[in-house]
């Protein structure tokens, strides 16, 4: 995956786009449709009708850029909004590229205050807010992470 810069958004262009248009149609959807402006530096995702293809347009500060994708098996996960766009992050597009569901990528980790203690807890349960582990430190779902590797002295 490319690495895009810090502050990047990236929008999903709800709904289903026409995959013949190329740099300058598509473009034309992000300002039109979208209302973003396709030099701003922000990263616009594109499904096609059948929902095996997207197409991703950003500007790398020289010229716009197009990658073109088409997964083999299954669909990609797509907003069920039929027009606007929807906000993800860099993550979570890496996630769809991918073919996963980029829904379930989300920031996890969170401290356990009510035990005194300064140790961080990944949580795997969507029930589980940030709220559950702070006030009790008893969520069932959360765990701790793997204490890091020490090397032999």
């Amino acid at each position: 995956m490319i690495s895009l810069p810090t502050g990047t958004k990236v929008w999903l262009a709800a709904g289903k786009t026409d995959m013949r248009k190329g740099f300058d149609g598509l473009a034309a959807v992000a300002e039109g449709a979208l209302k973003e402006n396709p030099l701003s530096g922000h990263v616009f995702v594109f499904r096609g009708r059948m929902g095996d293809r997207v197409k991703v347009l950003w500007w790398d500060g020289q010229g716009l850029c197009l990658l073109y994708k088409r997964i083999e098996k299954g669909s990609f996960v797509w907003p069920a909004a039929k027009d606007g766009k929807i906000s993800v992050t860099p993550a979570q597009l890496a996630s769809l590229l991918e073919g996963m569901d980029w829904r379930m990528t989300r920031a996890a980790a969170h401290t356990d205050r009510m035990m005194g203690s300064a140790q961080s807890f990944l949580c795997s349960a969507d029930s589980c807010t940030t709220q559950d582990c702070l006030s009790c430190g008893a969520c069932r779902h959360c765990i701790p992470p793997p204490s890091p590797m020490t090397s032999p002295p």
